[in-house]
C-alpha cells in the first residue's frame, strides 16, 4: 500500500518536536471528560503525575505544582489506540508517526513487517529521535514450513522481547487446510508456554472459526467473504475472543475530509477509490468477484454486519476493536474508518471500541484505553464534542503520551 507523501515541512517539525515535551506532571482543567468506560464529565480536572493518571474528578481540583493544561472546555479523551497499522521504519518514518499522533493515536501495534524493523522504529521513538506513539512491535512467523520450525520461529520471537506475533494468514476460502491448522496450532501452543501472543488474519468466517478452534483469540479484521452465522458468532464470545474491526475496508474513499489540508487528502473529483487511491471496487485487495470475474464491493457490506453481529453476541461488548491497516494520511484513514463504524455503532459505543476493547486487544488493558487512575497518562484533548458524531472526534489539538505533550496545535 503506498502512502501519501507528508512535505518536508512536517518532517522537519518532527525532527524538532520532542523540544515541545513538557514534564510528567500535568494538571487538565476545564474538560470535558470522555472516560472512555462510558462515563462522560461535563467539566472535570485531570490530575497526573508521574507519567499517570492520579484522578478525574468532576469540577475543580488542586494543582499547586503541576503545570497546568487550560482546556477551555475541549474535550479529553484516551489516546486513540490501533490495534492493526503498517509501520515503517524508512525515510518517512518520523512523518508517519507524527501523521499518527495528529491524528489522536498514542499505541500501535505493528501489524506486520521483520521484528527488526519494528523494534528499531520503537526504539527511536523511546529515545526521543523523533516524536511517535507507542508502538507494540511485532514479529513474522509463516505458516508455510513445519510445526516444529514454527514453534523455533516463535521462541526466536521471544528470545528478542517480541510479546506478539504479526498477522498470520489463514487461506480464507473455501476454508484453512488442515496443513495450516496444524501448523497454527503448534505456534498457538508454543506462543502460550513464551508468553507471546497470537495475532491471526482471518478474513472469513471458516476462516475465523477456525482459527478460534485452533486457540486463538485475536483475530485481525471482521469477516469480508461472507456473512458471520449467529453460530459463529457466539463462538467468539464464547471462547473470550476479539476481532481487530477495520471495518472501512471494502468502503469506498470519496472526498474525505473537508477540513484536512489539500497536501494529505484524496483529490476531490467524486471518484470512489480503495484505500490505495486506486480505483474502487476493482482495486480492493483480493476483491470478491461475480461469476464473470468483476469486483463486487461486497466486502463493504459483510465487514459493518458482521461486525454487529459479533458485537451483539457478547452481553459485554468486549469482542470488536479497532484497527486501520491503511497507510494513506491518518486523519483521513481515521475518518474513513469512523465513517464505517458509526453506520452500525453508537458514539459510546465507538469510544469503547477505540479505548478499552483495543487496550484489551493489543494486551495492554490494565495499562491504556480509558481516563482512570493508574493508568497511563496517554490524552487527546478535542476541540469539539465527540459524543456528538464522528467528525468531533477529527479535532485533536494536543496530544499528551505519558503526560508529555507531544503534539500542541493551539
Amino acid at each position: 500500500m503506498n502512502r501519501m507523501l507528508i512535505p518536508a515541512c512536517m518532517a522537519a517539525a518532527a525532527l524538532m518536536a520532542p523540544n515541545l515535551a513538557a514534564g510528567q506532571d500535568v494538571a487538565i482543567t476545564n474538560a470535558r471528560v470522555i472516560v472512555g468506560s462510558g462515563q462522560v464529565i461535563d467539566s472535570g480536572t485531570i490530575i497526573v503525575r508521574g507519567g499517570r493518571i492520579v484522578s478525574v474528578t468532576a469540577g475543580a481540583a488542586p494543582t499547586q505544582g503541576l503545570r497546568t493544561i487550560d482546556a477551555k472546555g475541549m474535550s479529553a479523551m484516551p489516546g486513540f489506540i490501533d490495534g492493526h497499522k503498517h509501520v515503517n521504519n524508512g525515510e518517512n518514518a518520523a512523518a508517519q508517526m507524527r501523521s499518527l499522533l495528529e491524528a489522536g493515536y498514542t499505541t500501535v501495534l505493528a501489524g506486520g513487517g521483520q521484528a527488526e524493523a519494528n523494534i528499531a522504529l520503537r526504539d527511536r521513538i523511546d529515545k526521543g529521535e523523533f516524536v511517535g506513539p507507542r508502538i507494540i512491535a511485532s514479529g513474522q512467523v509463516n505458516l508455510r514450513q513445519t510445526p516444529a520450525e514454527a514453534r523455533a520461529a516463535v521462541q526466536a520471537l521471544a528470545a528478542k522481547g517480541i510479546k506478539h506475533t504479526g498477522e498470520i494468514g489463514l487461506t480464507p476460502e473455501p476454508a484453512p487446510p488442515q496443513s495450516e491448522i496444524e501448523v497454527l496450532k503448534a505456534i498457538v501452543d508454543e506462543a502460550r508456554k513464551v508468553g507471546v501472543q497470537v495475532n491471526v488474519h482471518a478474513v472469513s468466517s471458516p476462516a475465523m472459526v477456525a482459527a478460534i478452534d485452533a486457540g486463538v483469540t485475536r483475530l485481525v479484521h471482521t469477516p469480508n467473504k461472507d456473512f458471520t452465522s449467529y453460530e459463529a458468532a457466539e463462538r467468539v464470545a464464547q471462547t473470550g475472543s476479539i476481532v481487530a474491526g477495520m471495518l472501512g475496508f471494502g468502503a469506498p474513499n470519496i472526498d474525505t475530509l473537508s477540513a484536512a489540508p489539500a497536501q494529505v487528502q484524496w483529490p476531490k473529483d467524486n471518484t470512489a477509490r480503495f484505500r490505495d487511491g486506486k480505483p474502487w471496487p476493482e482495486a480492493i485487495a483480493g476483491a470478491n468477484r461475480d461469476p464473470k470475474g468483476r469486483a463486487t464491493g461486497t466486502e463493504a457490506g459483510y465487514t459493518i454486519v458482521n461486525a454487529r453481529r459479533i458485537w451483539d453476541a457478547d452481553p459485554n461488548h468486549q469482542t470488536i476493536s479497532y484497527s486501520t491497516d491503511q497507510n494513506a494520511a491518518d486523519l483521513v484513514v481515521l475518518e474513513h474508518e469512523l465513517k464505517s463504524y458509526s453506520l452500525m455503532f453508537s458514539m459510546a459505543d465507538i469510544h469503547k471500541i477505540i479505548g478499552p476493547n483495543a487496550a484489551r486487544y493489543v494486551g495492554m488493558a490494565d495499562q491504556i484505553g480509558t481516563l482512570e487512575a493508574g493508568k497511563l497518562a496517554d490524552i487527546v484533548l478535542i476541540d469539539g464534542n465527540p459524543t456528538l458524531n464522528i467528525y468531533e472526534m477529527l479535532k485533536t489539538k494536543v496530544v499528551l503520551k505519558e503526560g508529555r505533550i507531544v503534539i500542541d496545535k493551539r
